[in-house]
């Protein structure tokens, strides 16, 4: 009994740390992304964020996550571009000599009734919101060790659409739920887990918590009221650490799907 007590400490203590461990983490300038790139900074990870226009604060990012001690890099890539989005894997294992995480949070949303998209508008978002982390994703997993994650951020808009606008977004994000669980079974055998994890109405400077329909949003959570970024963020420090979950959707939305 004590030798077994022993082992299950051991396998506990090596699946709640990150020391060690490298972490690149897609549209990290800002918002989930930022704070997510800063807990797992914080929980012992070396981190590389990508960014496309915010240049700037992920330059700030970075001075942050080397003041806690650990190494950072900012990388500009556009994930609509396919040699950008996979190409900022090989950059980030290369820069930290590794990569243990990947964390898919760059995406875009674009709102509105079917007949005003522009088909650009729909390549665009199924470009970055799709292919760009079907990419990274497979770029990851040829770089990756044994007991590597991934982990997608999607969106309480696969649950439940709460109502007209949101067809072409909750589509896009819907596809992600089907790539992690197939990631999971393909990649489960060299211990690389796959999930995702759906953010609910989140208070940033995209979807700010005291915007235009905001109170709607907050009013549709069983919460009633916004997440902060700091909240999706240690969820996903969680699942870095987890050896066994994947495949799963992880609901952080405030009770949205309730």
């Amino acid at each position: 009994m004590t030798t077994h007590t022993s082992v299950n400490a051991s396998v506990n203590a090596s699946e709640t740390t990150l020391l060690g461990k490298s972490a690149l983490v897609t549209g990290g300038s800002r918002g989930i992304g930022a704070a997510t790139a800063l807990r797992l900074a914080r929980e012992g990870a070396d981190v590389a964020v990508t960014y496309v226009n915010g240049k700037r604060a992920a330059e700030e990012l970075v001075r942050t996550v080397e003041a806690l001690g650990r190494r950072a890099v900012a990388l500009r890539a556009d994930a609509a571009d396919p040699e950008e989005a996979a190409g900022a894997v090989t950059a980030a294992a290369r820069e930290l000599g590794r990569l243990d995480v990947l964390v898919n949070n760059a995406g875009i949303g674009v709102l509105g009734p079917m007949e005003t998209l522009s088909l650009d508008e729909v390549d665009r978002v199924l470009a970055v919101n799709v292919r760009g982390v079907f990419l990274a994703s497979r770029a990851a997993a040829a770089v990756m060790p044994r007991g590597g994650r991934i982990i997608t951020v999607g969106t309480c808009m696969t649950q439940r659409v709460p109502g007209p606008g949101g067809t072409l977004y909750a589509m896009s994000k819907s596809a992600l739920v089907g790539l992690t669980k197939a990631l999971a079974r393909e990649l489960g055998e060299r211990g690389i887990t796959a999930n995702i994890v759906h953010p609910g109405p989140i208070d940033t400077d995209m979807n700010p918590a005291d915007g235009p329909g905001a109170a709607g949003q907050a009013g549709m959570t069983a919460l009633g009221r916004f997440g902060v970024a700091e909240e999706v963020a240690s969820t996903i420090a969680h699942l870095a650490g987890a050896g066994y979950v994947t495949g799963a959707e992880v609901a952080v939305d405030g009770g949205h799907a309730a």
